[in-house]
């Protein structure tokens, strides 16, 4: 039998959805995939390339099928471009002694560039091949939550660094693996701690103590604030400053807001369309233990 439940095995009650992924709070995420259907878990993930062929089981809401770091963080490149998914490659391009390249395997092509003037006042497009895997609304919003695991969550070691960052931490049962897979917005990068025959890290080795400090230190040495700039929203969302606890709008000088992001399309008349018959205050949003 398979009992789910959170870190330090505590029920926090009620809370946003939001709240719930910025603190790792796995019953939250065992009941919206109850709510969801494993079916539409398993497809989803196959999408993003985790998993080839995942059994339906609700442990793997929280990741409890194998895969590869290179695959996990390769996930994570849907939520900074736009949904999405960029394939990595190991080989760029190759070019002779000339110059002369004989090998590109990037999926980007600049379209008319070859007509295009430093002199002039146009500008390249370029056009890409990647696969759309939900839609860039859809990934901000999770890029903005994401962005909350740094500012207020598991990963808020990360806060003095003074950088826009985004990512999320993961610890396996007993402590046997940690992750941190976590983005700027041009370099996302993914950190993995584990050993050769997998045994427990320690009693209190988690994504935050072990992952997340290599994480830390490679930033600090790769990355300065010019590179690391504010994640841009995108066309179609709307955003209302809330309560993070209750997810309700704020009231006036309340010290304890967060800026939350909504798709524009579901915002009516300063409410937040959910079904066909459901129709919430905009910032009553739905809560899961």
């Amino acid at each position: 039998m398979w009992k789910p439940e959170n870190y330090g095995k505590k029920f926090y009650g009620p809370s946003t959805l939001r709240v719930g992924l910025e603190k790792s709070r796995n019953l939250m995420t065992v009941r919206i995939a109850q709510d969801l259907g494993l079916k539409k878990i398993t497809d989803f993930s196959k999408n993003l390339n985790i998993y080839d062929n995942p059994e339906q089981l609700f442990s793997i809401s929280l990741g409890s099928a194998e895969t590869t770091l290179l695959k996990l963080t390769s996930a994570y490149s849907v939520f900074i471009n736009g949904g999405k998914l960029v394939n990595p490659i190991l080989i760029d391009r190759i070019q002779d002694s000339e110059g002369k390249t004989i090998f590109n395997d990037s999926k980007r092509k600049c379209v008319n560039c070859d007509k295009i003037s430093y002199l002039g006042k146009d500008y390249p497009t370029i056009e890409n091949e990647y696969k759309q895997v939900f839609s860039p609304q859809t990934a901000y919003q999770m890029t903005s939550i994401l962005e909350g695991v740094v500012q207020r969550g598991t990963a808020k070691k990360l806060r003095s660094l003074n950088l826009n960052i985004a990512g999320k931490t993961g610890t396996t049962n007993k402590n046997t693996d940690t992750w941190f897979v976590g983005f700027t917005s041009n370099l996302l990068i993914g950190v993995y701690v584990g050993l050769d025959n997998p045994s427990p890290l320690g009693r209190y080795e988690t994504g935050s103590k072990t992952a997340l400090p290599i994480f830390k230190e490679f930033v600090k040495k790769t990355v300065n604030k010019s590179e690391a700039r504010p994640f841009k929203a995108v066309k179609g969302t709307v955003m209302m400053v809330v309560d993070p606890n209750t997810g309700q709008k704020a009231k006036f000088n309340s010290k304890n807001t967060i800026i939350e992001v909504y798709k524009k399309q579901n915002v009516i008349g300063g409410k937040v369309l959910y079904s066909n018959n459901d129709r919430l205050d905009a910032n009553n949003i739905l809560k899961f233990y």
